[in-house]
């Protein structure tokens, strides 16, 4: 996993943090968390494990959360209890989240409904700093 590379030929941040923008310009937190986040969308990586693990760290300081992240230097299917390792690789499958997500007002809401589970940035745009309060 670790030797992922990225493929930069094309410049998919830009059109990522474009999207994002046009999506979410007028959310109520956007400006909030723009320039931290633009910051992370010009930054170039080489493996997408550096781009994974900077985008949930940034997610965790946005949330104003500090879990304890460690890496392994091998796949185990399992860990024993003991070690006190939290394995969450199966806590989120798509198609198998929980039926009672937290509503809050979305940006499209009043045209599309309410789509629950949509990502963890769509939450912190429209509700801020509260979304780790609807998360719990």
């Amino acid at each position: 996993m670790k030797d992922v590379r990225i493929s930069n030929v094309e410049n998919w941040q830009a059109l990522h943090w474009k999207t994002l923008t046009s999506a979410y310009r007028r959310s109520p937190w956007f400006e909030y968390f723009e320039p931290e986040l633009e910051e992370l969308y010009e930054k170039r990586f080489e493996f997408l494990l550096d781009w994974n693990l900077a985008c949930l760290e940034w997610v965790n300081q946005a949330l104003g959360i500090h879990p304890e992240v460690r890496l392994t230097d091998e796949f185990r299917k399992t860990y024993d209890p003991a070690t006190n390792v939290s394995d969450k690789r199966d806590h989120m499958v798509p198609g198998q989240l929980p039926e009672e997500a937290p509503v809050y007002t979305q940006v499209f809401g009043e045209r599309t409904g309410f789509f629950p589970n949509l990502s963890i940035l769509d939450l912190l745009f429209c509700e801020g700093k509260r979304g780790l309060e609807l998360l719990k």
